[in-house]
C-alpha cells in the first residue's frame, strides 16, 4: 500500500510531506484547493506524461517521490530483480522529477528507470478510477477492457491478439507470393547472375585494404630500399655515421662529469638518443631483408585490383563494400527461396488461422461466462444507487470469420433506464447523472477483482448526491476493509463513510497560490462535513447534522 507521498515544486505546491493509512481515506477541500493536484501528483510517479506546466511557477523542477509497502505483494520482489532495480525488500520507492523545459527523468529504488518501467510498477501498485472514467466508459475498446480485467482474461486476450496478428501477417504474405510471383521470378534472376560475378570475385573482408598496401610496397620496392639503404648508411654505416658521431661526443663528455657532475643529465638524454638510433638501425636493415622485387606478383596484385575496381563500378558500390553486398544478395536469395513455396506458405497460414480460432473460442467462452457474471453484479449494484427500475447487459457482438486482435466479439455495454425499455448502447441511452452512477458501480465492482493494493476514486461521484451518495459511501467504506482506498469527493455523504479524512486547501504566499494538507480530528472534521453541507454560513443546525453523520460510521 501507499505509505509516503513527498512534493516538491508541483502545480500550486510547493512542499508537502503526506503519511497514509489503511482503510478508507477521503480528501475533502473547496473548488480549485487542489485535490486532484495530489492525485495527479502521484500519478506522475506512476508514469503519466510529465510536461513543463505541471512545476511551480518560479521553480526550476518538480520531484514526486511515493513510498510504497509491498512485502505483501506477489511477484513484485522478482520483477525488481529481473531489472535490477532492487532495494529494501519491504519498501518500494518510484520517484519522478520534471524539470522547467518539461524534461522529467525516472527513478525507481534510486536506479535510473524507463517510463514503461515506471508504468509497469504503477499497475501492480495503484489503481486509478479518474473522474472522466464514465467517458472512457462509452468506447468499446474501453468496455471489452473493463470485461476481460474483471474476468482475468486479460494474458488470454494478449495472446489471442498475438495469434491473430501471426496469421494475418502469413495471409499477407501468401497473397503477396500469389499477386508477385512474376516480379519474384524476374528478381530471382537478376540475383542469380549477381551473385555468380561476385562470388567469383571472392573478395574477402578486409582483402581490398591488404591488396591496396602490397600494391603500394610492391610498385615502389626499388625506390624503397635506396631509401631504406641509405638511411642506414647515414645511421650507422657510413664513415661519418650518426652513431659513430654521437658515440664520439659521449666518449668525450663521459670523463668531464669528474669536474662537473651537472652534465650526468644531458650524457643521460645523449645516451637514450643513441639507444634509440641503434634500435630504429635494426628495424631498418630487418625491413630491407623483407623488401621484395617481384615483378609477377606485382602484375598478379595490380590484375587483382583491376577486377575489384571494375565489379565496383558495375554494382555502383564502394571496394571495401563488395563483401557486404555479396553477403545481403545471399541473405535476398534465401527469402525468396522461403516464400518460393507457395503450399507452404498456405499450410503456414492455415495452422496460423487454426491456432487463433482455438484461442479466440477459448476467450469467448470465458467472455461470455464472464459477461453474465459482470452483468448481474451491476444491475444489483444500480438498485442500490436508485436505478431499481435499470436493466445492465454486456452483449457480445460476433466478428466471425476473421475475428479481429481483440478476438471473435465486439463487446458493448447496454443499459435500459426505465423499466421495460429495450436496453441500447451506453452512450445513446444515459444521462449525465445515470452514466456517472453506472460508471461508479462498475468501477467498485471491478476493483474487487484488481490484485492492486490501493485504489484511487478521483470525484467519481460527480453527478449524484442525497441518498445515493450515502450508498456511494458504503461501498467505497467496504472496500476499504480490504484494501486502501483514497477518495477524493465534494459529497458529505461520502466524506463521512471514511476512515479518515484530510482537507486540502489553497491559500498565498508571496502573491502565488499553495495548497495545503490537513488530517482532521473529530472537531474540525465535524466543521469540515458541515461546510460541506451548508457551504459558507455553519450554523448549529449543519454542525448537528454532520455529526450525526459521522455517527453512522
Amino acid at each position: 500500500m501507499l505509505l509516503h507521498l513527498s512534493i516538491r515544486d508541483f502545480a500550486i505546491v510547493d512542499r508537502l510531506e503526506l503519511e497514509f493509512r489503511p482503510g478508507f481515506t477521503a480528501l475533502t477541500g473547496e473548488t480549485g484547493a487542489g485535490k486532484s493536484i495530489l492525485i495527479d501528483a502521484l500519478s506522475l510517479t506512476l508514469g503519466d506524461r510529465a510536461g513543463s506546466e505541471q512545476v511551480r511557477s518560479g521553480a526550476e523542477r518538480a520531484d514526486v517521490t511515493a513510498e510504497f509497502a509491498i512485502d505483501p505483494l506477489p511477484g513484485i520482489g522478482d520483477w525488481l530483480h529481473e531489472h535490477a532495480l532492487e532495494g529494501d525488500p519491504n519498501r518500494l520507492l518510484l520517484r519522478r522529477v520534471v524539470d522547467s523545459n518539461g524534461r522529467s527523468r525516472a527513478f525507481i529504488n534510486g536506479h535510473a528507470a524507463t517510463i514503461n518501467q515506471m508504468r509497469e510498477a504503477g499497475d501492480r501498485l495503484v489503481d486509478i478510477h479518474g473522474q472522466h472514467a464514465h467517458q472512457s466508459l462509452l468506447r468499446p475498446e474501453a468496455q471489452r477492457l473493463v470485461l476481460d480485467s474483471h474476468a482475468g482474461l486479460a494474458a488470454l486476450a494478449e495472446e489471442t491478439g498475438g495469434a491473430h496478428r501471426e496469421w494475418q501477417r502469413l495471409r499477407r504474405a501468401r497473397l503477396d507470393h500469389e499477386n508477385n510471383a512474376a516480379a519474384r521470378d524476374a528478381e530471382r534472376e537478376q540475383l542469380g547472375w549477381q551473385l555468380e560475378e561476385l562470388s567469383r570475385l571472392a573478395l574477402a573482408p578486409g582483402e581490398w585494404e591488404a591488396i591496396q598496401s602490397e600494391h603500394g610496397r610492391l610498385a615502389h620496392a626499388a625506390t624503397l630500399m635506396e631509401g631504406v639503404r641509405d638511411a642506414i648508411d647515414s645511421l650507422s654505416e657510413s664513415e661519418n655515421a650518426a652513431l659513430g658521431v654521437l658515440s664520439g661526443v659521449l666518449s668525450r663528455l663521459r670523463p668531464l662529469t669528474e669536474f662537473d657532475g651537472s652534465l650526468r643529465d644531458t650524457i643521460a638524454v645523449l645516451e637514450s638518443g643513441e639507444a634509440q638510433l641503434r634500435e630504429a638501425a635494426y628495424a631498418l636493415r630487418h625491413y630491407a631483408d623483407r623488401i621484395e622485387l617481384d615483378p609477377k606478383r606485382l602484375r598478379d596484385v595490380e590484375q587483382r585490383l583491376e577486377a575489384v575496381h571494375n565489379a565496383a563500378r558495375k554494382f555502383r558500390a564502394r571496394p571495401e563494400a563488395l563483401p557486404e553486398l555479396l553477403a545481403s544478395l545471399r541473405a535476398r536469395v534465401k527469402d525468396l527461396e522461403m516464400t518460393a513455396d507457395l503450399e507452404a506458405l498456405a499450410a503456414q497460414e492455415q495452422a496460423a488461422r487454426s491456432r487463433y480460432g482455438e484461442l479466440a473460442a477459448r476467450l469467448s467462452a470465458e467472455r461470455s461466462k464472464a459477461a453474465t457474471k459482470l452483468a448481474r453484479e451491476v444491475n444489483a449494484a444500480m438498485k442500490e444507487l436508485a436505478m431499481s427500475g435499470g436493466r445492465f447487459e454486456v452483449e457480445l457482438r460476433s466478428l466471425l470469420p476473421d475475428g479481429s486482435v481483440a478476438g471473435n466479439e465486439q463487446v458493448e455495454f447496454l443499459v435500459a433506464t426505465n423499466p421495460g425499455a429495450e436496453p441500447r448502447a451506453l452512450a445513446k441511452v444515459a444521462s449525465g447523472g445515470e452514466l456517472s452512477r453506472i460508471s461508479l458501480a462498475i468501477q467498485v465492482i471491478t476493483s474487487r477483482a484488481a490484485a492492486v493494493p490501493t485504489l484511487i476514486f478521483d470525484e467519481v461521484d460527480a453527478g449524484i448526491g442525497g441518498a445515493v451518495a450515502e450508498v456511494v459511501g458504503r461501498k467505497l467504506k467496504t472496500l476499504g476493509g480490504e484494501r486502501q482506498v483514497l477518495c477524493v469527493t465534494h459529497l458529505p455523504q461520502v466524506a463521512a463513510q471514511a476512515r479518515e479524512q484530510w482537507s486540502v486547501s489553497k491559500g498565498s504566499e508571496s502573491g502565488s497560490a499553495r495548497s495545503r494538507v490537513a488530517v482532521l480530528d473529530q472537531k474540525s472534521r465535524i466543521e469540515e462535513i458541515a461546510r460541506m453541507l451548508g457551504g459558507v454560513a455553519i450554523t448549529a443546525t449543519t454542525r448537528r447534522h454532520a455529526a450525526e453523520m459521522l455517527g453512522l460510521r
